[in-house]
C-alpha cells in the first residue's frame, strides 16, 4: 500500500524524483494522469491503472469512448531513471499547476503528485470531524 507524504522539486527538465518506497510499489513503469476530481495527478501501477479503467469500459459506446479518451490522452507512461526521477508532460504540469515543488503522496493503491501550493491549501481545508462522521456512518 502506498502511503507517506515527500516534497520534491521539479527540475529545469520537467524531472521529479518519485520515492523508492512508492517505486517498489509502483513497479518498473507506470502511468501519471490527471485526477478527475483534484487539481492533482495521479500516479498508477500498470495494473492499477487496468483496474481503474476497466469499469469504464462496461460502459455504452460514446460514454465509454469519451472518458476513456479524456483520461488516457494526457496519461504518461513513465519509467524512472537511475535517479528515480520521471518526466512529467508540460501539459500534466500545467493540470496540476506545479510550478517548482511538490508533494508525492501515498493513497493505498496510488498516489498523488501536489503543486506545494494547492497539496497546503487543501490540507488546511481538510475537516478530520466530518471525515470521521463519515466514516462512521459507514460503521468504521
Amino acid at each position: 500500500m502506498l502511503s507517506g507524504e515527500y516534497k520534491h522539486g521539479l527540475d529545469t527538465k520537467n524531472r521529479i524524483f518519485i520515492p523508492s518506497k512508492h517505486r517498489e510499489e509502483l513497479g518498473e513503469s507506470f502511468v501519471v494522469a490527471k485526477s478527475i476530481r483534484e487539481k492533482c495527478l495521479r500516479v498508477y501501477s500498470l495494473d492499477e491503472w487496468a483496474a481503474y479503467i476497466r469499469p469504464i469500459e462496461t460502459l455504452d459506446g460514446k460514454d465509454k469512448e469519451r472518458i476513456v479518451r479524456a483520461l488516457s490522452r494526457n496519461a504518461a507512461h513513465v519509467t524512472p531513471d537511475a535517479q528515480g526521477r520521471v518526466v512529467l508532460t508540460p501539459d500534466l504540469i500545467a493540470y496540476a499547476e506545479i510550478d517548482k515543488n511538490a508533494y508525492i503522496v501515498g493513497c493505498g493503491h496510488y498516489s498523488e503528485i501536489w503543486s506545494d501550493t494547492n497539496y497546503e491549501a487543501m490540507v488546511a481545508d481538510e475537516d478530520l470531524g466530518s471525515m470521521r462522521e463519515l466514516l462512521e456512518s459507514y460503521g468504521l
